[in-house]
């Protein structure tokens, strides 16, 4: 089993930065695609960015396309979310999720494992 935990969440004012991080621990012998994933109060959740094993291949959602930066190093079983120039509408719980595949899938349900989430406020 897998168990992913998300960091670096927090409260920032509108047009500042987070790097979020997410280690994946226990059984990690697979080759994972990764992505991140957030839902705000009363939303779907929604795809942030995905990234394939390699890390040759990325996704942004519309909404954090030349704002939001995937990456990963596997040496260290961690994948990041650098975000710039926060907007409140970017206020939600950001989730970490493991894919059955390598190459970087979109859809929800092609995640297996999910972390428990961190929250991120952006302040007008």
């Amino acid at each position: 089993q897998v168990q992913l935990a998300e960091s670096g969440g927090g409260l920032v004012q509108a047009g500042g930065s987070l790097r979020l991080s997410c280690e994946a621990s226990g059984r990690t012998v697979e080759r994972p695609a990764m992505g991140w994933f957030r839902q705000a109060p009363g939303k779907e959740r929604e795809l942030v960015a995905t990234i394939s094993w390699s890390g040759d291949s990325t996704y942004y959602g519309d909404s954090v396309k030349g704002r939001f930066t995937i990456s990963r190093d596997n040496t260290k079983n961690t994948v990041f979310l650098q975000m710039n120039s926060l907007k409140p509408e970017d206020t939600a719980v950001y989730y970490c999720a493991a894919s059955r595949y390598s190459l970087a899938t979109t859809a929800p349900a092609y995640y297996e494992h999910w972390g428990q989430g961190t929250q991120v406020t952006v302040s007008s």
